[in-house]
């Protein structure tokens, strides 16, 4: 039983740390509106399940690096700037692999889409 409890505490913290991020990270809930923005694509077009996992899996993974950006954020924010001259560096550091990791789902989005796209007008 206790192991049970633990488990759903273990979900709250889980929950209230999503919470936070989706009400108060702008680049969050664009991103999340992006990932939704791509699973009405999915349905919309008639794709395969190997390129729904594709684009699920690149959706999280800009997703999670967002999360661990944010991470990494606070903690140097809390460090303060001024305590170390990587400080700012860590975060620039954080925002690129964020930037690559988006730059990358883009383009698996359009080489998933561009062809059902180019058949939908006919090219």
């Amino acid at each position: 039983m206790d192991n049970l409890k633990k488990l759903f505490k273990s979900f709250r913290h889980a929950f209230r740390g999503l919470r936070y991020v989706i009400k108060n990270e702008q680049n969050f809930q664009l991103e999340i509106l992006g990932g939704i923005f791509v699973v009405v694509l999915m349905y919309l077009f008639p794709t395969r399940n190997l390129e729904k996992i594709a684009l699920y899996i690149v959706i999280f993974a800009v997703l999670v690096i967002e999360l661990i950006n944010t991470i990494f954020e606070r903690v140097v924010d809390m460090l303060k700037p001024r305590v170390h001259p990587y400080a700012q560096l860590v975060k620039d550091i954080m925002a690129a692999a964020v930037l690559l990791s988006s730059i990358g789902a883009v383009i698996v989005g359009v080489i998933i889409f561009y062809p059902y796209i180019k058949d939908l007008f006919g090219e």
